[in-house]
């Protein structure tokens, strides 16, 4: 460690600290190390096979039925091995229950793999005695591994959406509710048998491209690309106003859109920034909130998004360039937001940055490290050359390797290979696991009339108002996203809730970018607030406080999804003259774009001002209820909104810095 890096990075949480705090509030973070070392390189072996497995099937597809049966016994495999039934349990040692469990799951895909053709052609689709087993001891197997690696929250939605069909037809259910019988052959057999169940939509996603993009930030990770957010992000903003916690804003949006994981993110990243933050005078739990909401707005951020981008193109057939152009002015919008509160609560609180001396330079960062940034450039190229995601993603994991090798403190080895082959393969279990359980949702779904119910239910609750049906929506997203990683938090939204919103002729891509915000805000939004609660256990911070607080700093992102319903233009699309289910949309005019960037912008620096009661010096109740309103009305995308909203805010920012240079008078006549 050079002696500048000494000077910006104190109280740095070591490995075994990031590891406590991960294993605290991140189930899929608490696996095994066998202390036999057969046993390991045994499970390293899987895990590098199972990401073989797919950059080959990239190429050389298989069935999806097999393919994605494939998927998910494989991670099962891992996960039985590599995860205690218990957090109490052994990390040493491998039960034999859990040997003879990853055989078992082997044995679902074994048995569909010999039974496929007889499946598809003799019995057409209609399973028999043998069948049924296979599929209660699939669908056991998927809610168990998820229970493992995420906790019970998932598994028991999973579990009452399968209950449904068993009872859905007895005389006492609910009109609503009521179908015709179903049969445990027509249930398990919707499960196990067909694309609409364990292996729905939702493994196909994460078969061909999630752990692509999954195995693509390993290797990122292998090659440094954190240390070089870190550093750029340091010599951009660390010398700035409460430089380090803008620092924490763009370092951690921009992993977050790579990795797409909002707590591993926070520690990740957390560890180095928090400490910092605190250090200058920033309070433990802002510092906290800061990062945890960074990391999870990465999320939302072209050009990766988590992948989820990727997973929205697939369910709505909109092309992945359209997503990212709807998905930028959002995203830099909500990060503007935070960055606003963040310089305003440093302004107020007098919080300096770093000292340049102490920080590395733009040009000796770029120089060592620059060249990591080619395969991101190259992947937004190849996606907008509209190269497969799948194809793209692979392209770029080779191109990394390639980069990497430019600079001797990139260069990955063949140990650092194998070693991002294995990280990539574990860290897509908790992503694989939930999108198997969201499989048995959407089998319920497709099986019986319940989407219909619950998009009903919500026009009901909403009695035929917009506004209270998008509050209602956004309401049922963040509870059906709470504690979810963010692509099966937006698949079971995209599912359950956006489309209730089609029967106000809201387009497909606007209906599912809105209910996508939602479900990863669960990540902040208490009680369930698990980026903000590990933020917290980095600052010593009070978890339920951090959580406000993140939610506080996320305000701009509970505010434009509402805005963007309601004129799609902020999302650069024209959609005046476009049916409800269009796939491509038109650039709205120039001028508009122009003025709703200016307004936007303007208003989100206003509603952080008046959030934190600052702008030049401290703004009384009265005047941040003010500059308030008029931050709101400049939001909104209208003409006369816009013109009071300027008003508002001109008079309240005029009056602020006059008040200022009123008090450096007195200052400097005293």
């Amino acid at each position: 460690m050079t002696q500048n890096e000494e000077k910006v990075a104190p109280e740095q949480l070591d490995e075994q600290q990031q590891q406590a705090i991960l294993e605290k509030f991140d189930r899929e973070s608490v696996t095994r190390s066998p202390s036999n070392k057969s046993v390991a390189w045994f499970i390293a072996a899987i895990a590098i096979f199972y990401s073989l497995f797919h950059l080959f099937i990239t190429f050389n597809p298989l069935p999806e039925l097999i393919q994605r049966s494939a998927h998910v016994a494989i991670g099962l495999v891992l996960i039985f091995l590599l995860y205690p039934a218990r957090q109490s349990s052994s990390r040493q040692s491998i039960p034999w229950l859990d040997w003879l469990l990853a055989l078992a799951a082997l044995a679902t895909f074994l048995y569909l793999w010999k039974e496929y053709q007889a499946i598809m052609t003799t019995r057409g689709g209609i399973p028999n005695t043998l069948d049924i087993v296979f599929a209660i001891l699939a669908v056991v197997l998927v809610v168990e591994g998820a229970r493992r690696v995420m906790g019970w929250m998932l598994p028991i939605l999973g579990l009452v959406f399968l209950s449904y069909p068993f009872f859905s037809h007895y005389d006492w259910v609910p009109d609503r509710l009521l179908t015709r019988p179903y049969s445990i052959s027509d249930i398990f057999g919707q499960m196990y048998l067909k694309t609409e169940g364990l292996y729905s939509s939702a493994i196909g996603a994460s078969v061909t491209f999630i752990f692509l993009f999954i195995l693509f930030g390993a290797f990122l990770a292998k090659s440094g690309m954190g240390k070089l957010f870190n550093d750029l992000a340091m010599a951009l903003a660390g010398h700035k106003q409460g430089g380090p916690a803008k620092v924490a804003v763009i370092s951690s949006g921009f992993m977050g859109s790579i990795n797409g994981t909002a707590v591993a993110n926070v520690v990740g990243t957390g560890s180095f920034t928090i400490p910092l933050m605190k250090k200058i005078g920033y309070h433990k739990n802002f510092a906290g909130a800061v990062e945890a909401s960074a990391s999870v707005g990465g999320q939302i951020l072209p050009p990766v998004m988590g992948a989820s981008a990727f997973i929205m193109a697939e369910t709505t057939g909109v092309s992945y360039g359209t997503i990212a152009l709807a998905a930028t002015l959002p995203a830099l919008l909500y990060y503007l937001g935070v960055m606003a509160q963040v310089h305003f609560r440093a302004g107020k609180d007098n919080l300096k940055g770093v000292p340049k001396a102490d920080l590395p330079r733009v040009k000796d960062v770029l120089k060592e490290r620059g060249h990591l940034l080619i395969p991101i450039v190259a992947l937004v190229f190849f996606l907008f050359q509209s190269i497969p995601v799948s194809y793209a993603a692979v392209y770029t994991i080779v191109l990394t390797v390639i980069v990497a090798s430019f600079r001797k403190s990139t260069r990955m080895g063949f140990k650092e290979i194998l070693e991002a082959l294995v990280d990539g393969a574990k860290q897509s279990l908790s992503v694989m696991a939930a999108c198997a359980v969201v499989g048995i949702i959407i089998g319920v779904v497709s099986l019986t009339s319940f989407g219909s119910v619950m998009t009903s239910s919500i026009m009901s609750i909403g009695a035929g108002s917009l506004f209270l049906t998008l509050f209602f929506t956004m309401i049922a997203s963040m509870i059906l996203g709470m504690g979810l990683p963010s692509i099966p938090a937006y698949i079971i939204t995209a599912t359950m809730a956006a489309p209730a919103l089609a029967n106000f002729d809201i387009p497909t891509l606007v209906a599912h970018m809105f209910v996508f915000y939602f479900g990863l805000f669960a990540n902040i939004t208490p009680p369930v607030a698990l980026a903000a609660f590990a933020g917290a256990g980095i600052a010593g911070g009070d978890p339920m406080r951090t959580g406000f607080q993140a939610l506080k700093l996320s305000l701009a992102g509970f505010i434009v999804p509402f805005l963007f319903v309601y004129n799609p233009a902020m999302l650069m699309i024209d959609t005046a003259n476009v049916a409800v289910n269009a796939r491509e949309f038109a650039f709205p005019a120039w001028t508009t774009i122009v003025s709703i960037v200016f307004t936007s912008v303007v208003g989100i620096l206003a509603l952080g001002a008046a959030v934190e009661g600052y702008f030049k010096v401290g703004l009384n109740w009265f005047w941040r209820i003010f500059l308030g309103v008029g931050a709101l009305c400049m939001i909104i995308p209208e003409t006369v909104t816009d013109i009071i909203g300027i008003v508002m805010v001109v008079i309240a920012i005029s009056i602020n810095i006059m008040q200022a240079k009123k008090q450096n008078q007195s200052y400097s006549l005293s």
